[in-house]
């Protein structure tokens, strides 16, 4: 069975062809008031993507704007993400729709530790060194 993916009951291609103000009409408050005070530099992004788009080719934006909401016209497109320290690629699908950017690009690990060593114990002060 092929899965349908959709956002509030509209298909990927109606989502497209949606204006920026009726799309604000169906995301929460917090995120049209985000889109209603755009700050310069989403604005910017916003315009980078309308021109990868008009090009057509299939490279990946660079961008640091981490609390860019993303808009329904990104539907497919590639956006590298910084984390502070490297860009993690992503690619935009329904399910991402009203969240932002920095929310799949993660600014931490999980840390792991390997086996204590020699002296990093009381216990261990009693082992021969070898």
């Amino acid at each position: 069975m092929v899965r349908v993916s959709n956002y509030r009951g509209k298909t990927a291609e109606e989502l497209q062809k949606l204006s920026m103000e009726d799309y604000s009409k169906m995301v929460t408050s917090r995120q049209r008031r985000m889109l209603k005070r755009m700050c310069t530099s989403y604005k910017e992004l916003i315009a980078k993507a309308e021109l990868v788009k008009k090009r057509g080719t299939g490279k990946a934006i660079r961008t640091q704007v981490r609390e860019a909401l993303i808009l329904p016209s990104w539907l497919g497109m590639k956006f590298a993400v910084s984390n502070g320290k490297e860009y993690k690629e992503l690619l935009i699908s329904p399910e991402m729709l009203g969240h932002r950017l920095g929310e799949f690009s993660f600014t931490t690990k999980r840390v792991i530790h390997s086996s204590p060593g020699i002296k990093a114990t009381r216990g261990s002060k009693f082992l021969s060194v070898k």
